[in-house]
């Protein structure tokens, strides 16, 4: 049998829609929750401990600005000289609730993941205004995609 496999959903809300994504993707983890242990925290919640606890990360943020959520940036900021060089290859994933196209958010993460040399392994999901139904199952399968990966072995 393989060891059970982790997995760190961090995100960060501000209207309540990118918590809607966060718990629809960690609905879609936890269904591997034989393989995969998950942890779902608001960012301000997950520091160091989560992050090199994680065999998998998804990252949940509203675009604020066309950047990422400040609390999301902070968490970013608080683990990555503790976790320099500890987190190499980590594999993760993100959602962005955007109000514009979500473009900034995405490159932020991207460059700052490059700088932890995270690989992503998932397209960005980015869902624009209201969340719909399909925004929730997209987040859902984002959540059963990085789960069974980890499970499987292949991420």
């Amino acid at each position: 049998m393989n060891p059970v496999k982790h997995l760190l959903i961090v995100y960060s809300t501000q209207t309540g829609r990118t918590r809607q994504l966060a718990r629809s993707a960690c609905a879609g983890a936890a269904e591997f929750g034989e393989e995969v242990e998950l942890r779902c925290l608001r960012a301000g919640e997950a520091g160091i401990d989560e992050l090199l606890w994680a065999d998998g990360l998804l990252i949940g943020s509203p675009e604020n600005f066309g950047y990422l959520s400040g609390a999301v940036k902070d968490f970013l900021d608080r683990t990555y000289y503790p976790a320099e060089g500890k987190t190499l290859g980590l594999p993760y994933a993100m959602f962005v609730s955007a109000g514009n196209d979500g473009s900034g958010a995405v490159r932020a993460l991207e460059r700052i993941a490059g700088g932890y040399q995270w690989k992503r392994v998932a397209e960005p999901l980015i869902c624009r205004g209201e969340i719909t139904a399909d925004a929730l199952a997209a987040a859902r399968e984002l959540g059963q995609t990085m789960a069974a990966g980890l499970s499987m072995g292949v991420l």
